[in-house]
């Protein structure tokens, strides 16, 4: 009958549903209007504390928030990352090997409940990798609000296997990216004044002036994964690619099973850095990041930082800027061993080097319940 599937030749196969973007798909250049607009609750704000513990006081609280000229507790600012990151994936890494790193990445307007998100990306670089049978996808991804103003601006860089090893290379381009960002493009939130900025309630008394370059932080406590949790995460997100959830198309691949994603790991090193870093109210940029290996549930997660410079900030003596390189680590805490052997290669346990600038009040602005 018409519109029924022959049975004695079996279903037919639909165009209508697609399989994802292969490293042939992709051309220098090309521009994706990633999908599904997001709207962010509370509710939103409220899981993802669930999910990481985070503790920052900026964004947990109206009060505080208020307190140093903001209209309420901004959304926390990987929160704000991953969602923007998650409308991605569809379109640029369904069906990736692994996302590799991330450089130029600048936070512009804070987001609050109510905000709604969306996500555009331009491929700026593509090269095959030796084997024939995949490739380096560099995209720019910009995430915008409601008012077209930029939350979100970065680089990410991810492997993407060929759909036919047979297919023609590309010519190779690797874009020039930026050691660090620089920070004269470090965006203190509108309004922000740190005289209203209460250190008690922030967990620490340690501002920026009290951090030393050079000096690295031990974060010390360790957070095992659950597979639970970093599914939950992923779906928060809307990241639906394939490595996180199928067990069944994983099973024969790389690792033999789900590999959690890498944003859960960052988000769980940053909620982890409270310990030594509480008053680095804002993640402000994204220097540079690399998953270095796989996690995967059951690894549990610990967390150093080193701070790598120091910065203050044009036209402001209330917040500076620091530059701060968190490496995660599973399976051993971090003040066991170095990262990196005398070669220059990462120890088997690194599983994340995270380099971003953070803003902190500074000493002579802060005030404190105590007075």
């Amino acid at each position: 009958m018409g519109g029924q599937s022959d049975f004695k030749s079996g279903p037919k196969s639909s165009a209508k549903s697609s399989p994802g973007n292969y490293f042939e798909d992709f051309s220098l250049g090309r521009d994706f209007a990633h999908a599904t607009p997001r709207t962010l609750t509370a509710g939103d704000s409220a899981v993802y504390t669930a999910l990481y513990g985070a503790r920052f006081a900026l964004a947990s609280s109206d009060e505080f928030a208020r307190a140093v000229g903001l209209k309420a507790a901004p959304l926390d600012d990987l929160l704000v990352f991953h969602v923007v990151f998650g409308k991605t994936v569809a379109d640029v890494s369904l069906n990736a090997v692994a996302n590799l790193g991330y450089a130029a990445g600048v936070l512009g307007a804070p987001v609050y409940a109510g905000d709604t998100l969306d996500a555009a990306s331009t491929v700026i670089g593509l090269k095959e990798n030796r084997d024939g049978r995949s490739g380096i996808v560099y995209v720019r991804t910009l995430g915008r609000n409601q008012r077209r103003e930029t939350v979100v601006d970065y680089v990410r860089w991810v492997m993407v296997p060929k759909r036919d090893p047979a297919a023609p290379a590309p010519e190779a381009v690797v874009p020039e990216l930026p050691d660090a960002v620089a920070a004269e493009a470090l965006q203190v939130p509108a309004g922000f004044d740190a005289a209203g900025y209460d250190a008690v309630a922030a967990g620490s008394p340690l501002l920026w002036d009290a951090y030393d370059v050079g000096e690295r932080i031990d974060h010390r406590d360790g957070v095992t994964v659950e597979e639970a949790d970093h599914m939950a995460a992923a779906r928060l997100f809307q990241n639906s690619a394939r490595v996180h959830f199928n067990r069944h198309a994983e099973k024969d691949g790389r690792f033999g099973r789900r590999i959690v994603y890498g944003g859960h790991v960052i988000s769980i090193a940053r909620a982890l850095s409270f310990n030594g870093v509480a008053n680095a109210f804002r993640i402000a940029a994204i220097n540079g990041g690399r998953h270095v290996a796989p996690c995967f549930a059951g690894d549990t997660v610990y967390a150093w930082s080193e701070v790598v410079a120091k910065a203050a900030l044009p036209g402001r003596s209330d917040v500076g800027a620091l530059r701060l390189r968190t490496v995660a680590t599973k399976d051993r805490p971090t003040n066991e061993f170095p990262d990196r052997g005398a070669d220059g290669t990462y120890d088997p346990a690194v599983v994340l080097d995270f380099d971003y600038w953070a803003l902190m009040p500074r000493q002579m602005a802060a005030t404190s319940r105590t007075g």
